[in-house]
Order: C-alpha cells, then sequence, then structure tokens
C-alpha cells in the first residue's frame, strides 16, 4: 500500500457497538471542528475534546485528521441517493420534467447537510487512489443509470445520449457542489427551477 494511502487509513475498524459509537462520536465532532475552524486549525486535540474522548483513542482509529477527513468524504459518496433515484424510474411512465426534478432535488438534499464542511471536503480531503477509484465509481453509475433511462424515454429527442449522460450527471453534480458549498446563500428554488428547465429541454432538443 502506498504511504500516502496508509496515511489516510483508519487504523482500526470497530467490531463492537461501544467502538463503533466511539468513531461515530470523532466522526460527528471533526466535522462540526472542520465546519468552524477551517480544515488547518481543525486539530485532532479539538476534535478528541469536541468528541469527550482522549487523544489516545482517537490516535486508536485515525492515524491523522486526513485520516478523518477522507472517512467524512467517503461518507458523503456513500450516502449520496442520486443513482438509486434514478433507478426508480427505469422504464417510468413519469414525464421526464418530473423525474429530472426529482433527480435535481435528491442531489441537492444530498448536499445540505453543512454546505461549510462540504467545501473543505471538495478542496481539502486527501486524494488517495482509493477515494479517487470510489468517486468515479459513484460518478459512473450515475452515468450509465442515466443513460438507460435517456434511451428508454419517449419524451428524450437529444442525439447523442451517451454524451448526454455525462454532460447531464456533470451539471447537476459540480453545479450543486459549486453553488451550494460556495460562501454566501442561493435560494435553492430557484437553483432547482434553473437546472431542471435546462436539463428537460436540452433533452427534449
Amino acid at each position: 500500500m502506498p504511504s500516502d494511502q496508509r496515511r489516510i487509513q483508519p487504523r482500526k475498524q470497530p467490531r463492537q457497538v461501544r467502538a463503533e459509537l466511539t468513531r461515530q462520536r470523532i466522526l460527528t465532532a471533526a466535522a462540526h471542528i472542520f465546519a468552524e475552524y477551517g480544515y488547518a486549525a481543525g486539530t485532532t486535540n479539538r476534535i478528541a475534546e469536541r468528541a469527550r474522548v482522549s487523544i489516545g483513542s482517537l490516535y486508536q482509529y485515525y492515524p491523522n485528521k486526513d485520516a478523518i477527513l477522507a472517512e467524512l468524504l467517503t461518507r458523503h459518496l456513500d450516502g449520496d441517493r442520486g443513482t438509486a433515484t434514478l433507478r426508480r424510474y427505469k422504464e417510468s411512465p413519469e414525464p421526464l420534467e418530473t423525474i429530472i426534478r426529482d433527480f435535481v432535488r435528491t442531489v441537492i438534499d444530498n448536499h445540505l447537510d453543512d454546505p461549510q464542511l462540504l467545501r473543505i471536503m471538495i478542496e481539502q480531503a486527501p486524494r488517495s487512489g482509493e477515494l479517487l477509484e470510489r468517486v468515479t465509481r459513484v460518478k459512473w453509475e450515475m452515468i450509465d443509470d442515466l443513460l438507460d433511462l435517456l434511451h428508454a424515454h419517449p419524451e428524450v429527442r437529444v442525439q447523442d445520449k451517451d454524451t448526454a449522460a455525462r454532460l447531464v450527471t456533470s451539471t447537476v453534480e459540480l453545479t450543486v457542489h459549486q453553488l451550494i458549498a460556495a460562501p454566501g446563500s442561493i435560494d435553492l428554488t430557484r437553483l432547482e427551477n434553473e437546472l431542471v428547465a435546462m436539463i428537460t429541454g436540452y433533452l427534449r432538443a
């Protein structure tokens, strides 16, 4: 295993309920600390204090704060429900706009837990080979499911459906990432409506 990958690997996988609860406390505390202080000032000492565990206990689970942030990013990816939403509509009689709206709304909801933490995860989370592979796998699963939907739905008129599937998933994911994670608020209803109008118009053209 490369040294940079070892650096962000959790040291201990909990096998007992109490150990899992301790890890959950560490991750929850880290999310609050990173969002409150930023990544540079979000030290392991602050995380341990917020989690009410000793610094030695924290290091039993994670070798450093890079590993903690990587774990938070992994859980964010695992919680992405966009692919599941698309799969629900395979061969569905629902109007195209209804499907796209549900997909856009799901992606937005997946990014609302803590925009400040999301920004830190995007900009500063360590990128191990394993993590990049997981990001790529999630992305391609979403593209493949959308492509199946585009081929099956009668309202879709766009000719190059392979490119369209990539464009739509990238547009939704990147736009939502950047606008929700950026400083300053954005009206989520307007964001949803504009994305839905843009994407459905493109797919019907």
